[in-house]
Order: C-alpha cells, then structure tokens, then sequence
C-alpha cells in the first residue's frame, strides 16, 4: 500500500481571524435567536408539559372502539382525495415537464412559463391551497382533490423535466437519423429513457399525498382530517385516538403499497 503524503501549513493569521468571526457571529446569532424564542415562550406551559400530555393521554383510553365503523368513509375519501389529486398531478405534469426542459421545450417563453408555474406550485403548501379552495368552492372532497393536485405539480414537473434534462442524447439523434419526427423522437427515445424515473417520482408522490390528505380535512377538504377536526373540538379523546390509529395504518398501507408497485413498474 502506498503513503499518502501530508503537507501540514501553519493557519495564516488573516485565515484565523476569519474563523473567530465565523463563530463568534455563529454564537451570537444562536443567543439572539434564543432570547427572541424564550422571550416568546410562556416557560410554566413548558414545565407542565409531561404532566398535561400524560393527562391527554390518558383521557383517550379506553378508546371508543365503535366509531371504527363510522371512520370507513372518511378513510376511503382520504384514499380518493390523494389518489384522484396525484393522477391529475400527473397527467398535467407530463406537460408542463416537456415544456420546462431545456432539450424538448419549443419556445424559451413557455418553458420560462412552465418553470413559472413548477415554482407557484412548490411554493405553497397543500394546506394552503386546501384554505383557498374551500372558501371557493365550499368543504368537501372535490377542494381536497383539486389542492393535492396543484401542490403536486410542481414536484412531479420538476424531477421530471430534471430526468428529461439528463437522456443521452445520442439516443434521440440515433432516431431522427432514421427520418423520424420529432414527436416520434420524443415517445421512442425520451419517454424510454425518463420512464422509471417518472413511475418512481409518481408513486413517491402519492405516498406523500397520503399523509397530506389526512391534513386538508382539518379545514374542512374532506377526509378523516374533517373527523379528527371534529373529534379534538368537541375533546372527544377516545374517538381522536381511533382517529389516530386509523391514520398511523393507513399510512403504513401506503408504504408497503407504493414499495411493492415501485418493485413491480421498475
């Protein structure tokens, strides 16, 4: 085996001083940010804390076993919300993903526009546009489709039209040299190409909206969120904790549900 070579040099003065300041304005920006938060920060709920969440948690047992029946629906719209609002993500994703990369977008503008419309998408929060969408279009199911949707967009596009980015090239001349059309070019040489990615970003994607669509029920977009809602409101604890339970499964439905279609598509 061979030895590597180390040069040590003494630290320049002018390099020391850079790294005191360094850390000296590290350490004051942690004390100045701590006495804004403790300044903020009502210390007796702090110290309460264990005891008033050990009386929480006690309030939810026994839990009410019953109102397991009653959450069948609320779980099967959450299910719909996430998958509906990811299958219409996905298919205007394919769009606005052609048009932002850089090696299939027809005109700078609409491509300038497709990254427009990745960065408003990314930039705001299902919950958000949850809000939004129910004072427009009232609660229900339909406003929690619509915000999945339009939050994941801008995930889906981006890592899409990223994958697009990255094709070899010489596999698209490869098929105009054939005197293919361009359109042709893109579904015989592109599409083959940012495949596994797309399946893998589009199911990574509905796993998340899972999660994210149990949330948009709590301002009232359908979904189990609207009875968990409810159920802390009205302090009916052994009804939260089945509440609870049923998402802590679902979730851990769509885990295994995603790796296994992730194994069966790549």
């Amino acid at each position: 085996m061979s030895k590597k070579n180390y040069n040590w040099q003494l630290k320049s003065t002018l390099r020391i001083l850079k790294e005191i300041l360094f850390w000296a304005a590290g350490i004051w920006l942690f004390i100045y940010c701590w006495n804004i938060i403790s300044a903020r920060t009502i210390w007796p709920f702090v110290y309460d804390g264990a005891e008033q969440g050990s009386k929480l948690l006690m309030r939810m047992f026994p839990p009410n076993w019953t109102y397991f029946l009653d959450l069948l629906r609320p779980i099967w719209d959450t299910i719909t919300i996430a998958t509906l609002g990811t299958l219409a993500a996905i298919l205007l994703s394919l769009f606005v993903a052609f048009l932002a990369a850089e090696n299939t977008s027809p005109h700078p503008l609409l491509r300038q526009l497709a990254l427009l419309i990745i960065v408003i998408s990314r930039s705001v929060s299902s919950l958000i546009w949850a809000i939004i969408l129910v004072i427009i279009l009232g609660p229900g199911v339909l406003a929690g489709i619509i915000a999945i949707s339009l939050r994941s967009v801008g995930f889906v596009s981006k890592l899409l039209y990223e994958s697009i980015e990255e094709i070899d090239r010489k596999q698209v001349e490869a098929v105009e040299a054939t005197g293919a059309s361009k359109f042709s070019a893109l579904i015989y040489s592109v599409v083959p190409q940012v495949f596994p990615s797309f399946v893998g970003t589009a199911v990574y994607r509905w796993d998340i909206n899972i999660r994210e669509s149990t949330v948009v029920g709590l301002v009232g977009a359908g979904g189990i969120g609207l009875q968990l809602n409810e159920a802390i409101l009205g302090l009916k604890w052994p009804d939260a904790i089945i509440i609870f339970m049923m998402i802590l499964s679902l979730v851990l439905f769509s885990e295994l549900f995603s790796a296994k279609i992730r194994k069966i598509l790549i």
